[in-house]
């Protein structure tokens, strides 16, 4: 088996990727819905967070509103590590458990774990490769500004949260561009799953 680490900046194109491999046969584990379990009304974490920042981080069925803990949190750096450090131990618990179940299955199994902060949790020094997906900043922008509608201000703001393109791409083991055009992203996304394959 093979544990390999799918990462690039917010808008992209990571998801994209994400679901192409999951065509090819690998088993995608996606951190963010890991992010969204772990944090249901009455769980631990979801405890944690209430306690943190308060009940104004609530929808009104008790779930948390994810925009209004963000306005928070992506304006106060030591909030977001708070936060981070509330969810990443438990989303990385949950990780560990649905691989070892993967491994069981399938021991050739190619398991891709997507993870938008894949270095800035560290979580880089716990797969055996990572792949970074990388978009220029315009593109970026206006996939937020379309997807999330987000002012340019805020999408600015948000790629600034995390650790810069550049980075990450210099420290990853493959790379593709989130802005090639689909039909040829899914060749290149199969050329790479049949390689990762041959590891696994």
């Amino acid at each position: 088996m093979i544990l390999v680490g799918l990462t690039g900046g917010v808008a992209t194109g990571k998801s994209t990727v994400a679901k192409m491999f999951e065509r090819c046969g690998a088993l995608v584990i996606d951190a963010d819905a890991l992010a969204h379990q772990v944090v249901e009304p009455g769980k631990p974490a979801w405890r944690a967070i209430i306690k943190t920042f308060g009940t104004a981080v609530l929808n009104p069925d008790r779930t948390l509103n994810r925009q209004a803990l963000g306005a928070v949190v992506f304006r106060n750096r030591s909030k977001l590590r708070r936060l981070e450090q509330i969810i990443h131990p438990r989303v990385a618990r949950e990780q560990a458990r649905l691989t070892r179940q993967a491994a069981r299955k399938d021991p050739n199994a190619v398991v891709i774990y997507d993870v938008p902060l894949l270095y800035e949790a560290g979580i880089d020094k716990r797969v055996d490769r990572v792949i970074v997906v990388t978009a220029d900043r315009e593109t970026q922008i206006t996939r937020l500004n379309k997807r999330n509608g987000f002012t340019r201000a805020e999408a600015i703001r948000r790629i600034r949260s995390q650790m810069p393109i550049k980075q990450k791409a210099a420290a990853a083991d493959y790379l593709l561009d989130g802005t090639t055009p689909r039909p040829r992203l899914l060749t290149l996304v199969k050329r790479l799953y049949r390689e990762l394959h041959t590891l696994a």
